[in-house]
């Protein structure tokens, strides 16, 4: 990258300061400084001599010298978050969290954070948006936070019970999906898309049948990297199955419908397999009886592996799954049970066994009056499940145990989501969740 060395001069908010090409090319083409430079990365001389910015001159000094030096430090006297809004502006906030926190690791993260939520009853769930924002699911209502983990005005959906929820992605870094219950005789229930900062609702995803929208319940969501939207759906006609749709217009574009005797609308976990084009199905004790666990492949609408543990020789209760995950890259599924124990399946079998661990037991026994079962998580080759108040973290080809994360405030752990370089871990009680973060490499 061929880059002049000439000085460059600022007038930030009647504050001088002098800088040199090189320092500002650091900032990227994306960013406010790299529209200074010509396509060559040259920079492009000002008449005046002088770039004038009506901004804060003392945010924009902690901002220069962090792409002078990599280090960000913030004075006590500067609140953060003025700093993170002209971070913003400049289009430098992926240089101020690269020097906040590194990149994320199981083994290496902290706590850094505990939010005590607004709501009147314990949370369901918690998920973590692409730049380290998420939401915090309870009730009928969703509560927002920003990656500054400010507050944005929650989204009601008038006492139906919110199942799930899941953030867009880079197409919309604002859009929100909603799955909700639909409530009888009122003709409402399934699934909308919101803008996360002002809580609108922007469409709602319709199931038809013969032509006709139907009112439906809406529950696990999953998303794909070509835009479609995935959702276990149940309703009083045929909507019984797992529906698609288009996440830039909300048109339905498919339907696989419930085969007899699997339990597809009821599913607890969707999963998208960007290497085989498949859906992972899951339906989980104690939703049902019996535990299902498929993959659907909806170029040639067919149900391409299944599981239940109904097939098992042996079904005791301490094998109810309570949670699985696809692992691609050893054609494999991820189960946990009730005491943590995980298990394996193998893809390139037909229903295949559960091959279990118990080494990643934590406790032995009874279960607690109010249990928070294991959830999984798959990020970055590592493994994570929660279990009581702890959340494991399992590393390498055989899944070894190498640390666990545990904070006793907020109780046991009900949910956890890993997103922007961070870990949620959302406590069963009054909505506590915490932020886990990897702190950044030392400076050399």
């Amino acid at each position: 990258m061929a880059v002049q060395k000439d000085r460059v001069r600022f007038n930030v908010g009647g504050k001088i300061f002098e800088t040199t090409a090189t320092t500002l090319a650091i900032a990227g083409r994306e960013s406010y400084f790299g529209a200074m430079f010509d396509e060559n990365w040259d920079l492009q001389i000002n008449p005046a001599g002088e770039h004038f910015i009506d901004r804060n001159p003392d945010c924009f000094s902690i901002l220069l010298d962090l792409l002078r030096t990599g280090e960000l430090y913030i004075p006590p006297s500067l609140p953060e978050k003025l700093l993170y809004r002209e971070a913003l502006f400049y289009g430098l906030m992926d240089h101020v969290r690269s020097a906040k926190w590194g990149q994320f690791d199981g083994n290496r993260l902290q706590p850094s954070k505990s939010v005590t939520g607004r709501a009147p009853g314990d949370g369901t769930a918690i998920r973590a948006s692409s730049d380290g924002g998420c939401c915090v699911a309870h009730g009928s209502m969703v509560h927002i936070y920003d990656w500054m983990l400010e507050e944005h005005p929650p989204i009601n959906l008038d006492y139906q019970r919110v199942n799930d929820a899941g953030w867009v992605g880079p197409v919309d870094p604002t859009g929100l999906v909603i799955s909700t219950c639909e409530r009888l005789g009122r003709g409402q229930g399934g699934m909308g898309l919101f803008n996360s900062t002002t809580g609108e609702l922007r469409y709602k995803f319709n199931v038809t049948h013969d032509g006709v929208a139907k009112s439906y319940t809406a529950g696990a969501l999953s998303f794909s990297d070509d835009c479609k939207l995935f959702s276990s759906c149940k309703g009083r006609s045929n909507e019984y199955g797992i529906g698609v749709w288009d996440q830039t217009t909300g048109q339905q574009v498919d339907f696989f419908y419930e085969p007899q005797g699997w339990s597809l609308g009821d599913a607890d976990k969707l999963q998208w397999l960007n290497g085989s084009n498949c859906l992972l199905v899951a339906t989980l004790f104690p939703r049902k009886d019996n535990c299902y666990i498929s993959l659907l492949d909806f170029r040639s609408k067919s149900m391409v592996w299944s599981w239940s543990d109904m097939w098992s020789p042996v079904n005791s209760d301490d094998r109810r799954v309570r949670d699985a995950i696809a692992m691609e890259e050893n054609s494999s599924i991820c189960v946990v049970n009730e005491f943590e124990d995980l298990g394996f399946m193998d893809l390139r079998r037909d229903a295949g066994s559960v091959r279990w661990s118990s080494r990643s037991r934590l406790m032995k026994g009874k279960m607690p009056d109010e249990p928070c079962y294991p959830k999984l998580a798959l990020h970055d080759g590592q493994l994570f499940s929660s279990m009581n108040d702890c959340i494991s973290v399992f590393c390498g080809s055989d899944w070894v145990l190498t640390s666990r994360l545990r904070r006793s405030f907020g109780g046991s752990i009900c949910d956890f989501s890993i997103g922007g370089d961070r870990l949620f871990a959302l406590h069963s009680e009054e909505n506590v969740f915490d932020i886990w973060e990897t702190p950044p490499p030392p400076i050399v």
